[in-house]
Parts: C-alpha cells; structure tokens; sequence
C-alpha cells in the first residue's frame, strides 16, 4: 500500500519512506534518511540525515532522529541512528547519531522511549527495553535486553548496563550494572535480584535463586571481582545465566556498581 504524506510535511525527494507509512503535517526529513514499512510519523517530528529506520515504528510529535552528536571530536563525518523495527518513540525524545565516520547509535527492536528521553552517540540498546520519562543516556554506553530505566535515570559515558536490570528512578551510575539486578539510589546501591522481570521473561526460579546466590558473593562478598568470578564458577550451578554474568564481570572496562 502506498504511504499517506501530508502535504505540509517537508520531505526530501531523496528521503526513502517505505510501503503504509503515515506522516504527518510539519515532519521535516533530510536527504539521507531511510524509513521502513508501516511506520507512523506524528507532527513535528525531524528525521535528519543518517537515520535508518525500520518497520513498525511510531515516533511522537517532537522528537529528533539522528541529531548531530553532542561530542568535541565530532568532525563532520557522514554517521548513522540505526532503529530497528516495533519502537515506540514517544514526545520530544532525541537520539544522537556516531561521532565517527560510518558509526552509529543503534535502538534494537520492541523498545519503549517515554517523553523526554536521550539516547547519546554511539550507544547501543538491545531489544524490550524501557526508558522513562527524561531518562538521559550518555554517548559510547551499551545497554542490554530487557532493561528497565525509570524516570530521571542517568547513564554516564562508557558503561554498560546489563540484561534484564532495573535502573530506579532518579539514580546516576559511573560504573557497569549486571545483568538481571535491581539498582538505584545515589551512590547507587545493589538492591537485590529482578525477580519481577525474570519472572516475565520465563527464567526458571531455582535459575533466580543461582543468580542470587553469584550476587551475594559479588555484593555482600570482600574479594576482588577477578575472585569473585573464580567463587561463582566453584559454587554456583552453571547456566546461561550465569555465564551471561561471568562474562558481563569479565568484561568490564568502568568497574562493577558498588565494587
């Protein structure tokens, strides 16, 4: 089906929309913007050069797509927001394109971006996750599947936020947060396992209590990380899940939250 353009949205000839879009009055899209099928483009929304977009989506009046980065070494480089399919991107939200040449900040599929949220350059968000109301991301953070950021939440530059977490309100974070963890306050304060959203995603309870179990020695333990994950691989039943958190401690650059 061919797509419904308002005749008052401003939109580059060399723009390509795809098949049942709907855009809306006073949208301004740029020249090197790709949109996919079945997406819905409210009022006074801008998709600017770089913006990659897929099926499915619904981006709310406001918001900005592929902003120029907030970053000094930016230099005028041809870079990229790639947006997957099924988001919802909701009022005045803004997501900043790479700062390098062909890079990018990446949104995967099924996210939810309430009002006021920012997505920095070159950060990467997994699948299902939420981000409330004026949720502020910094540029270079990598966020996993299914995480949870409430209303006001901070991420600063170059730190990771693992599956399944759950960032509360109003905290700020320097330092990695593990997978499948409940985290807030300020300093930020481990809070215990996130029971609710396991529970969703279907991962079995005697699994919750092994995740549990690899926490208490990383959180209420007095062993560096590098033991800690020794004392996990010794006494915790391996799995998927656990393998997801040895890797995620291995891994970190920033340090571990609370660590």
């Amino acid at each position: 089906m061919a797509s419904e353009i308002s005749p008052k949205a401003e939109i580059s000839p060399k723009a390509k929309i795809g098949n049942n879009c709907k855009i809306f009055p006073f949208v301004y899209i740029e020249d090197d913007v790709e949109i996919g099928d079945d997406c819905i483009i409210m009022p006074f929304v801008s998709i600017l050069d770089g913006a990659r977009i897929g099926n499915n989506n619904k981006i709310h009046q406001g918001a900005v797509i592929a902003a120029l980065p907030q970053d000094f070494n930016y230099r005028g480089e041809k870079s990229y927001v790639t947006i997957g399919n099924n988001n919802v991107i909701r009022e005045n939200v803004v997501i900043n394109r790479g700062t390098y040449r062909d890079g990018s900040t990446v949104i995967g599929n099924h996210n939810y971006l309430l009002e006021g949220t920012h997505i920095s350059h070159d950060t990467v968000v997994g699948t299902n996750c939420v981000f409330g109301n004026g949720v502020e991301i910094a540029g270079d953070c990598v966020i996993g599947n299914g995480v949870i950021f409430s209303t006001g939440a901070i991420q600063n530059a170059n730190t990771r936020a693992g599956d399944m977490s759950l960032i509360q309100a109003g905290c700020a974070f320097s330092h990695d947060v593990p997978p499948y963890v409940i985290a807030g306050g300020n300093p930020m304060e481990y809070g215990g396992v996130n029971t609710k959203i396991m529970d969703f995603a279907g991962v079995d309870k005697k699994v919750q209590k092994h995740i549990a179990n690899a926490y208490r020695l990383l959180f209420h333990g007095k062993t560096s990380v590098f033991d800690v994950i020794n004392q996990i691989k010794d006494q915790v039943p391996d799995g998927p899940e656990i393998q997801n958190i040895i890797a995620f401690l291995q891994n970190s650059k920033r340090g571990i939250m609370c660590k």
